[in-house]
């Protein structure tokens, strides 16, 4: 074997939970390993033991290793290590950890998507306790966030997040890149219990159908079984003239999201806080997320620093009727999830429309009245939404009908 070199991951005073490893191919003398780590007292055996682990593995037996550690955990180091591997060993072997019990969950199509928090794919010290913010979703991104020649090391870092970082029953989400490389992504995620899939720049229902057809080989070469959720983003001109198709060519599709920094610069227009610029866009595409049965997704809100002006786009993202919303840091979630809260009013109004239902199914009425005005079914269907957020978001009791039911008998 010759004597090549090759340098992946990152260091410097600013990374946290991160290592570099520069890894020089050798034709003998054995394996050398350089260990420069502030945890080194505690850890370097540890660390030392699994790199020789993983040399081993990919049957490398000769070679110099110099790891500059920032704290790195067992998933990180393994996945860096690995890239360097495969920049200079061509090998199908792929170095798995444990998939860990609590990332053994499914999700629903109907689950709220209130908050999604994007997160860098080649940036470990952010994925570490995302779940402890609390989203409904997280997404490790493979996408705009990772530099072009850091793409395949994000992939071996999102592919061992997926099977080791706790999210504590988040979403586990992925945006993968355009085109090829997109497919390309998908065979880093989808044996490993992702639960949704982002599809950025999606123009068309073909875009959706070869994600799927690409998915769907890879379930049947794994024997899975577990069905995953699909998520395109419009961030096209086209995209939004042809958002229906998209939102209905799969029952796979269960929301599609608004990608506004892309839309205004095809635009050829300046994005703004008041959102009159891509006022149709946006409702264009409530109205296919609607009529496709899928949820309307808003883009992020690029200001971290602006909370006044995120509240007042989170309150105009929900008259609109949008179900929820990207964030790019942790602190915007909060206030997303208050702003989509139901209020007290509507909550009100929404147990007195579920009573006059439950009162009339009981009566075998078949029409719904709530003093004088009729009541349709989407009215209901409607009210049922709205309680169901509002006990999940703790601003009502989960027996308050039984509750309500016991003081009418009083």
């Amino acid at each position: 074997m010759s004597e090549s070199t090759v340098t992946v991951g990152n260091s410097g005073p600013k990374v946290r939970s991160d290592c570099e490893i520069t890894l020089q191919m050798k034709s003998e003398g054995g394996v050398t390993i350089e260990l420069k780590s502030k945890v080194r007292a505690l850890y370097g055996l540890s660390i030392t033991n699994q790199c020789h682990e993983i040399l081993n593995y990919f049957g490398i037996s000769n070679a110099f290793l110099r790891i500059d550690d920032s704290g790195a955990l067992p998933f990180v180091i393994a996945a860096r290590l690995e890239s360097a591997i495969k920049k200079l060993v061509s090998t199908e072997l792929e170095y798995l950890p444990e998939l860990i019990e609590e990332n053994k969950y499914f999700t629903t199509k109907e689950r709220f998507r209130i908050t999604r928090l994007y997160l860098p794919g080649n940036t470990p010290s952010l994925m570490i306790n995302a779940g402890l913010h609390s989203p409904d979703g997280i997404i490790l991104d493979l996408e705009d966030s990772v530099a072009p020649d850091k793409k395949d090391e994000a992939r071996l870092l999102v592919r061992n997040a997926l099977r080791q970082v706790n999210f504590y029953h988040a979403e586990r989400m992925v945006r993968i890149n355009q085109g090829e490389k997109g497919l390309e992504d998908l065979c880093y995620v989808i044996p490993h219990n992702v639960n949704l899939v982002l599809i950025p720049k999606c123009e068309s229902p073909e875009n959706i159908q070869k994600v799927e057809t690409r998915i769907s080989e890879i379930r049947n070469m794994f024997g899975l079984t577990s069905q995953v959720h699909l998520m395109p983003i419009i961030e096209t001109p086209m995209g939004v003239e042809r958002s229906f198709e998209i939102a209905s060519s799969s029952e796979n599709v269960v929301a599609i999201a608004i990608g506004l920094e892309d839309l205004t610069a095809d635009l050829g227009v300046t994005r703004t806080s008041e959102g009159n610029e891509s006022f149709y866009a946006r409702s264009r595409i409530i109205m296919a997320a609607k009529a496709a049965g899928v949820q309307p997704i808003d883009s992020v809100f690029s200001d971290v620093a602006d909370t006044v002006g995120l509240r007042k786009n989170v309150s105009a993202s929900k008259s609109l009727g949008f179900e929820g919303m990207g964030c790019i840091h942790p602190r915007q979630i909060p206030v997303i999830r208050q702003g989509f809260s139901p209020g007290t009013e509507e909550i009100e109004k929404s147990q007195k429309i579920i009573l006059a239902y439950e009162d009339a199914m009981k009566k075998g009425l078949g029409v719904v009245a709530l003093g004088s005005k009729m009541i349709d079914p989407p009215v209901v269907a409607h009210a049922q939404k709205t309680i169901l957020l509002a006990i999940r978001m703790g601003l009502l009791s989960g027996s308050w009908l039984e509750e309500a039911n016991t003081e009418k008998v009083k």
